[in-house]
């Protein structure tokens, strides 16, 4: 497999992933051996669970600095600006920013520090991952209601990788919906993965609520777990919330958030729909406007 190509939004260079754990990612998902390996252990709670223990130990601590050092990580914007003063790498893992460390965008803001792709509607997301089975909403929601209601609508993909920053926000101000959690697996949600098949999304452990916004119409976002994500924590009450609150967390792992827009509701920036038209993801950060 080759590695993982994307652009950074700040320059528009094309640059090329640092993927942790590359080697293992190819041969789970590429290999005769790998498949059944991914599929009788690494897929289920267990192997997730004792990595999320071991991440919360303050021997995991060691790790940050090298970590830090190979992925170019700043640690000036967050409240906890030197390694050693985290506790264990699950501590460092889900840092929290300094106050007004990000500025808000004037519209619809990312939710996340990652890489992103937008689709205009859910047949562009199943043109996009052309191997495998087909994405579905009544799959992926398990509620008849809102496959019907987002059908039609428009889709983007937020992915968290181990180096970014695993907090999370609310994209636009409005009155959020309780949690609902989906039961799942434990699949990777790297593209080297995902190439395979989006359909990962309909089987991992997930939760989901809906943002009733004056703006941009009842949009949905979804925060999906990965391998070695402990727990998805929701820091939120229901209600009312602000663009840019807090929404939640991943522990340890790589993560994604899928956000869902009824039909005619949002207009993605155009570099976002022009870097997916070429398969390629783009770097955004919390408080980046995304779309309109």
């Amino acid at each position: 497999m080759a590695g993982i190509s994307y652009i950074d939004r700040k320059n528009g260079e094309l640059r090329q992933e640092n993927v942790p754990g590359v080697g293992i990612l190819n041969w789970l998902y590429a290999t005769g051996s790998g498949k059944l390996a991914l599929h009788l252990l690494f897929k289920r709670k267990l192997v997730s669970a004792l990595g999320g223990w071991y991440m919360n130990t303050r021997h995991s601590a060691k790790r940050i600095p090298s970590f830090v050092e190979e992925h170019g990580i700043d640690l000036n914007e967050f409240q906890i600006s030197t390694t050693k003063e985290y506790k264990s790498f699950n501590d460092f893992f889900c840092r929290k920013l300094k106050k007004d460390a990000r500025v808000m965008g004037e519209h619809l803001i990312s939710p996340a520090d990652g890489k992103i792709l937008v689709f205009a509607t859910l047949k562009d997301v199943n043109t996009f991952f052309i191997k495998g089975s087909e994405f579905t909403l009544t799959r992926f929601l398990q509620n008849d209601e809102l496959a019907i209601r987002y059908a039609e609508g428009s889709m983007a993909i937020v992915r968290l990788a181990p180096p970014d920053y695993h907090r999370y926000h609310f994209p636009a101000s409005g009155i959020a919906s309780e949690p609902t959690k989906i039961r799942g697996h434990y699949f990777s949600v790297s593209p080297l993965a995902l190439r395979g098949s989006l359909e990962i999304f309909c089987e991992n452990k997930r939760e989901y609520c809906t943002l009733a916004t004056k703006e941009y119409g009842d949009m949905l976002i979804a925060d999906v777990g990965a391998t070695m994500v402990g727990s998805i924590i929701q820091t939120y009450s229901p209600g009312q919330v602000k663009k840019g609150d807090e929404k939640g967390y991943f522990a340890f792992g790589g993560s994604t958030l899928v956000l869902l827009f009824e039909k005619g509701k949002v207009q993605f920036d155009k570099d976002l729909i022009s870097n997916t038209e070429k398969c390629l993801e783009t770097t955004v950060r919390v408080g980046e406007t995304i779309a309109h």
